[in-house]
């Protein structure tokens, strides 16, 4: 995929994980060029290529539409993300970190230091919170050098509401108590210890379920059903 392409999708991604785009919408190849800027060419790779990640579902003859996840489907994307992130995280303390990836980590936890030492949780802070947190999470699956660990922890990600990139940002304490999980997970990392680093990331994952879980109905506007929730495999 051209760097072109790469950019339509990741835009294009994001407008699904941020609601922009909702569920069920029909995307035509014409109106997203325009609205974009761009061929067709590759706004066709794009689609082909969210296809293919389960963002969105093909129609026959009638191009593609958002996928319509159930709340089931989004709670086993975290259970899975608790899986392969934990065995990312303890195949990156078995193999040790390399000193970039280490001056990467430390960086994204100072830089999470400073935003959270403010007390409050700023509108402007979000965006670069955010990023740090997909830097953190990046670096480490990729530290794992595992291609199959990182490619289904990063399609697990896709999922509306369970991506590192869509995050409650209204409670300074929750998101302070995911920061310092970022410390512990990072130190385990750092010194090795992969049993311990693979558990601190389950409950990292596990935790952003359960917070999912308990704003589910506010941030879609859908009843939570009565069926099982995350705190059932997840750890």
């Amino acid at each position: 995929m051209n760097t072109l392409a790469e950019h339509v999708t990741e835009t294009l991604r994001n407008w699904i994980l941020q609601g922009i785009l909702v569920p069920g919408e029909r995307l035509e190849e014409i109106p997203l060029a325009e609205k974009l800027g761009v061929s067709r060419t590759p706004i066709r790779a794009a689609l082909a290529h969210l296809g293919n990640e389960g963002l969105l579902e093909h129609l026959p003859k009638r191009g593609y539409a958002v996928r319509v996840y159930q709340y089931e489907d989004i709670i086993g994307a975290y259970e899975v993300r608790a899986v392969l992130e934990g065995l990312a995280c303890r195949r990156a303390a078995h193999q040790g970190l390399s000193g970039l990836d280490i001056s990467k980590l430390k960086a994204c936890l100072a830089e999470g230091d400073a935003i959270l030492a403010k007390g409050v949780l700023l509108p402007e802070d979000h965006q670069p919170y955010q990023r740090m947190n997909i830097t953190l999470h990046e670096t480490l699956l990729k530290a794992a050098e595992n291609s199959w660990v990182t490619r289904f922890a990063t399609q697990a990600q896709t999922a509306p509401f369970a991506s590192d990139r869509i995050m409650l940002w209204d409670d300074h304490g929750v998101i302070l108590r995911s920061h310092n999980d970022h410390h512990r997970i990072v130190a385990a990392v750092i010194e090795r210890d992969g049993a311990r680093a693979e558990q601190l990331m389950r409950e990292h994952v596990y935790y952003a379920g359960l917070l999912l879980r308990d704003n589910y109905e506010r941030l879609s506007g859908k009843t939570v059903p009565p069926a099982h929730g995350p705190d059932n495999g997840a750890t």
